[in-house]
């Protein structure tokens, strides 16, 4: 089977398509997969390095407000178009899949045009809008929040799937996780926070601030605390000058490589509200306190954390509200309030599609039959 994947600018719709693309090599390792991107998204380093051919084109995203650069989107769009159809005639897909992101746009139109098999993924719970302006010619729209598929002009075409996750995020038990860790028998809970991979500053403050009045004066928590690459220097400084470092049971990282098993090693998880992330989070089952990027497209992580706040699957803080102690209160009440925590992680692990790969794969099969 030869595939064509695209999604593209950002994490958010480059990591569902290379764990698309994973979950195909995975039933299909002779399969043939290609990606569709440009040159300056993320896309240019995530795919190669997972071992993917990436066609570039020239795309820009369209401005909401009047601006002369919509003219050159337009033109771009124009001849994006005819390159992408180009690519296609060139590699020769069974079935072409994107993610969201204006790159998959001309992608999937092409396809369409040349009536390939068209699928597309929306990992977020309002439709994004590429996805809008292509469902009325894709084949399949799989998403993740079941609430999407009423967004959609044609719920007909909607199945809900899940996010495509990384194998080990399913493989290791809180248990086995706990003790691998070595924090079996000497903390009663582990919490996780985490500002960002390239980090956030104002999370990386409220955190240094509870750690400070709440985590450091109870020992028999565990707190770990991801500051993200480029604010690391400045909050392990702030760390320090408040002595946190001298409490063994705060821990300062610049990056974590084994997030699987520390998240699923943890009691409560601080973090931003990405679509794979609350994936991730649901599939361990994982009391949350969600803090969405107000730097986003359409505030679609803060519809994404509200969706579970309404469920009460998490805690929704946003930034602006960040101040007063906010969060310290809300994961000191986690903390120390069981039958919330195992409330919160009963209704979280209502989100989960433990069996996400398998039904991608099932209904891409079936698209291309």
């Amino acid at each position: 089977m030869r595939v064509l994947m695209s999604g593209g600018g950002t994490g958010g719709h480059v990591n569902p398509a290379i764990a698309i693309a994973n979950i195909i090599k995975k039933n299909q390792p002779d399969a043939e997969i290609a990606f569709v991107g440009t040159k300056r998204g993320i896309e240019s380093k995530l795919v190669p390095h997972e071992g993917y051919k990436l066609y570039h084109i020239q795309i820009q995203g369209i401005r909401r407000s009047l601006s002369p650069s919509n003219l050159k989107t337009a033109y771009l769009a124009f001849k994006s178009f005819g390159d992408c159809k180009r690519i296609i005639k060139e590699f020769k897909p069974d079935v072409v899949i994107g993610t969201g992101g204006y790159a998959c746009w001309p992608v999937v139109r092409a396809a369409a045009s040349l009536k390939i098999p068209t699928i597309l993924h929306e990992s977020n719970a309002v439709p994004g809008f590429a996805i809008k302006m292509l469902e009325k010619k894709a084949d399949k729209v799989f998403v993740n929040f079941e609430e999407t598929i009423s967004q959609l002009k044609y719920p007909e075409k909607a199945v809900r799937v899940g996010n495509p996750l990384r194998g080990d995020f399913c493989s290791v038990s809180k248990a086995e996780a706990r003790k691998n860790q070595g924090i079996e028998g000497k903390y009663n809970k582990l919490i996780l926070s985490l500002g960002g991979s390239m980090g956030a500053e104002r999370i990386n403050l409220e955190v240094l601030e509870m750690m400070e009045t709440y985590t450091s004066k109870n020992p028999d928590i565990l707190h770990i605390h991801c500051t993200g690459t480029l604010e690391y220097e400045d909050t392990k400084r702030m760390f320090e000058e408040k002595g946190l470092n001298k409490y063994p049971n705060l821990k300062l990282m610049e990056y974590i490589y084994d997030m699987p098993e520390k998240m699923a090693a943890a009691d409560i998880v601080i973090n931003r509200a990405g679509a794979m992330t609350l994936a991730e989070i649901a599939v361990l089952g994982k009391a949350s306190v969600l803090i969405p990027s107000p730097n986003v497209t359409n505030n679609h992580q803060y519809k994404n954390a509200h969706v579970l706040e309404k469920a009460g699957a998490a805690v929704l803080i946003e930034e602006k509200d960040l101040f007063g102690g906010a969060l310290t209160k809300a994961v000191k009440e986690i903390a120390e309030n069981d039958e919330k925590r195992r409330s919160m992680e009963k209704n979280v692990s209502s989100f989960a599609v433990m069996d996400a790969a398998d039904r991608i794969y099932e209904y891409i099969m079936e698209t291309v039959k």
